[in-house]
């Protein structure tokens, strides 16, 4: 019977103030890794608390789990994974990039909306919920999900 040393997942969540089934979910991503004793227990080594605080910084930066697994393991292999790190950082930025043109865009379609319903006359059908939102053409609605 060996006995396994190291933090429990109660105190990893306390030092990290991450949800004990958020480390679950970490190492079921294969983030961090325990070692289990014959309590059934898990077991982290004192390295866990630097990890996990890695992993919150990581995603603070709008990095997925996938991601920063990706981090973990060019750093688990010896390298430096800054260079990667740089490269997902400016995919990030591109994308924010689009989303924001789309904001835009949307945001200029909505005062257009509300300036041309603030000047319309309003006739409603018996069967309308709100006749504003029922001039608007559908494939737009659809064109934006």
């Amino acid at each position: 019977m060996a006995v396994i040393t190291g933090l429990k997942i109660g105190d990893v969540a306390k030092q990290t103030k991450v949800a004990v089934g958020a480390l679950r979910y970490y190492e079921d991503q294969g983030l961090i890794n325990s070692e289990r004793g014959d309590n059934g227990y898990r077991y982290y080594s004192p390295d866990i608390v630097q990890q996990v605080r890695f992993i919150k910084k990581a995603q603070s930066l709008g990095l997925s789990l996938g991601d920063i697994r990706e981090i973990l393991t060019v750093h688990r292999r010896g390298d430096l994974p800054c260079d990667f790190v740089q490269h997902l950082l400016q995919e990030k930025i591109q994308q924010l990039e689009v989303k924001i043109q789309e904001m835009i865009l949307f945001k200029t379609e909505l005062e257009a909306y509300r300036d041309r319903w603030s000047s319309d006359q309003i006739h409603p059908q018996p069967e309308d919920i709100c006749p504003l939102i029922e001039m608007v053409p559908l494939t737009q609605v659809s064109d934006r999900k």
